[in-house]
């Protein structure tokens, strides 16, 4: 039984489902959208900002050099000189730092949809147990991501290879030109290798987005076993519901059956409908219907309304209409009035009432 009830997982997952996944920080996301992300944003930041870059660190470098002579060698003197060239470089650098820090965060941000849970960071045993990951390092998942590591390797190394290869003879020249031109012709040459590396690269990234997100959903299939299961949880039980509706029907036929009594009159069809009227000149505009029913009820209807002494009227017609078109405490409709009417002045006739 048990193997039946978790068969294959076939059933697409309930919004409860994606919800728990969601909430224990579970969602489709690739790691090498960041990654193409910090490429592609950093290479920008270099293009826009290396001369700037370039020149601050070779005026910081040729200032250097001009007082080295008057440099003291000292311990406290070289710790100094060093935190000043630690800070320098970090405010020359820190617009990449910040550039490549931001798009980190906003790459997985925007996978997540801004995503916050620190359910992850949660100590699970399980995580640290050697075998459970030596499980995860060589099953499907792991030769996937070993599969994906090497397939990119291969091709960034192809790609690398064949750019170095055509420029071999333009490297050999490099030896009669000057330090800005070798700068140039690597930032070049470098620039190349990246736009096309970067090419490749984010198409591999959206391949892979497209795999984790297939492979998300399929995770979080479900079973018919945990639909059942779950629908119990979210809607009930269908027996405790179907249970629960029957004692609804059978408190809602009582309380109609206590206002029975209270009727001017019982409409029926003669026996298999039953609808009691109900009409206080003073207080309302027109009759309203205070009980009604087919079959047993109709039968119960009328037994109540001979115990109380309320006088029956057969009217096919009549009874079917307010049976099918008027709900219980509802006023009758306008275009009923007349034969209501007429029925109401009969029984107040009887009981030697006015019911104008």
């Amino acid at each position: 039984m048990a193997e039946e009830s978790f068969a294959d997982r076939t059933e697409q997952a309930t919004p409860r489902r994606r919800e728990e996944a969601r909430k224990k920080g579970q969602v489709a996301k690739s790691r090498e959208i960041p990654s193409v992300a910090i490429l592609v944003l950093g290479m920008s930041t270099i293009f826009f900002l290396g001369t700037y870059i370039y020149q601050k660190l070779s005026e910081e470098m040729v200032n250097l050099l001009k007082n080295i002579a008057k440099i003291n060698i000292g311990f406290n003197e070289i710790k100094t000189l060093n935190n000043e060239i630690i800070w320098y470089l970090f405010k020359i650098l820190s617009p990449l730092f910040l550039v490549l820090l931001g798009v980190s965060i906003l790459s997985h941000q925007v996978q997540t949809r801004f995503l916050f849970s620190l359910e992850p960071l949660r100590l699970d045993f399980g995580k640290i147990n050697p075998i459970s990951g030596l499980k995860r390092i060589i099953g499907k998942h792991g030769f996937i991501e070993l599969l994906k590591s090497v397939l990119k390797f291969l091709i960034i190394a192809m790609v690398g290879y064949f750019i170095i290869k055509k420029e071999v003879d333009n490297v050999l020249l490099l030896i009669d030109q000057n330090l800005g031109q070798i700068f140039k012709y690597i930032s070049s040459v470098s620039l190349n290798l990246l736009l096309k590396i970067s090419s490749i690269i984010t198409v591999l990234a959206i391949l892979d987005y497209i795999y984790q997100r297939w492979n998300y959903e399929s995770q979080l299939k479900m079973t018919r076993y945990e639909l059942k299961e779950e629908m119990k949880l979210t809607e009930g039980d269908p027996l405790i519901k179907s249970r629960i509706r029957s004692i609804q029907r059978h408190l809602a036929r009582s309380r109609m059956m206590a206002e029975v009594p209270k009727a001017d009159v019982v409409i029926t069809n003669p026996t298999h409908l039953a609808v009691a009227l109900y009409y206080r000149s003073k207080e309302m505009k027109a009759p309203k219907v205070i009980a009604k029913g087919a079959g047993w009820i109709a039968e119960k209807i009328i037994e109540i309304a001979r115990l109380n002494q309320i006088i029956i009227v057969e009217n096919k017609f009549l009874a079917q209409t307010l049976y099918r078109n008027v709900d219980i405490g509802q006023i009758i409709p306008s275009d009923l009035y007349q034969a209501v009417a007429d029925i109401l002045a009969y029984v107040y006739k009887i009981k030697n009432k006015v019911w104008w």
